[in-house]
């Protein structure tokens, strides 16, 4: 006489459970699995364009002769021609972090904070409207009225402030300069920073937050205490999608800036780097042979300074949980 034992038969049973798979399950898997293959695949149809089309400005000889190939000649070669846009683009793309970084993350506390429901509302609306505008209103925006009223405050600057090395030189007075569009990046990346830090405090632990207090803390001692480790990562993230932002920014940087291919640090004159998408904007539409040839080659070397500098970020960010 045999007899079944429940306890031996469960393990079998949950077993058979497990290997179930049913309808639902394998379309998800199917529909995600396919969009991430999707992503790589474009991924890589644009580095490959990238490489092909801008490969011979890179490597082939410079012809001073031919107006095609204007660019490189008149730069002494691609590294001449490259070496001050990507100077202008990580300089000018810095700049608006120093500015945006601790604004928005200063808007973000206060909306999750410091402020009451009904204004928490509005104030996000606010935002996430900010976030919807297209650069080339912001362009507009900043070249026809915030230059002309940045104008007379540059000249204050650039006659009271001169010994600083970034306010040194004449002031451009038409306000088209290196420190309007870090302006106008800075305000441009502002509500992806504000956004993303926003969410992040509202999920942290509440029973942290109050137990912070219970023992004392002030409002402002028990964000330092609670909410700024709990968020620390996902603030360094944000950073890191607002200064891709900023890096690969064109048409805003393209209108406001009157730039002269300079590798410079002063931000009132009319001595202004360029930054790659700004001079891709404002050329390629001319630009034909070698000369179009090496803007693209540009656009790669912008490719490879977003992945760099985004690779980067999800490493730390990856440490920085563990």
């Amino acid at each position: 006489m045999t007899s079944t034992d429940p306890a031996a038969a469960a393990p079998s049973t949950a077993s058979k459970r497990s290997t179930v798979r049913r309808v639902g399950d394998v379309v998800f898997k199917t529909i995600s699995t396919t969009s991430g293959a999707i992503i790589l695949a474009i991924l890589a149809a644009v580095f490959t364009f990238l490489l092909i089309q801008g490969a011979p400005a890179v490597f082939s000889p410079t012809d001073h002769d031919s107006g095609n190939d204007s660019f490189r000649a008149e730069a002494g070669g691609f590294g001449g021609y490259i070496g001050p846009l990507v100077f202008g683009t990580v300089w000018s793309s810095l700049l608006a972090m120093l500015l945006a970084l601790p604004i928005g993350i200063s808007v973000a506390l206060f909306i999750s904070h410091f402020s009451s429901r009904r204004m928490r509302g509005a104030f996000g609306f606010v935002v996430d409207m900010l976030a919807a505008v297209p650069s080339v209103v912001f362009g507009l925006w900043g070249i026809l009225v915030f230059a002309p009223i940045a104008g007379p405050l540059y000249q204050w600057l650039g006659q009271y402030l001169q010994w600083i090395p970034l306010f040194s030189g004449t002031p451009l007075a038409s306000g088209r300069n290196m420190m309007t569009a870090v302006i106008v990046l800075a305000i441009m990346i502002l509500p992806i920073i504000t956004s993303l830090t926003r969410e992040i405090f509202l999920q942290t632990p509440r029973l942290h937050e109050e137990a912070s207090l219970a023992l004392g803390a002030t409002r402002w001692e028990m964000v330092n205490q609670a909410v700024f480790p709990y968020a620390r990562s996902g603030i360094f993230a944000s950073a890191i999608l607002a200064l891709g932002r900023a890096l690969g920014e064109t048409m805003a940087v393209a209108m406001v800036l009157s730039a002269s291919g300079m590798v410079t640090f002063e931000l009132l004159t009319s001595q202004n780097s360029q930054t790659i998408a700004g001079q891709i904007a404002n050329q390629y539409p001319e630009a034909s042979g070698m000369n179009s040839a090496t803007l693209i080659a540009g656009g790669l070397v912008l490719f490879a300074i977003t992945l760099i500098v985004n690779s980067i970020g999800r490493l730390i960010i990856a440490r920085t949980k563990k």
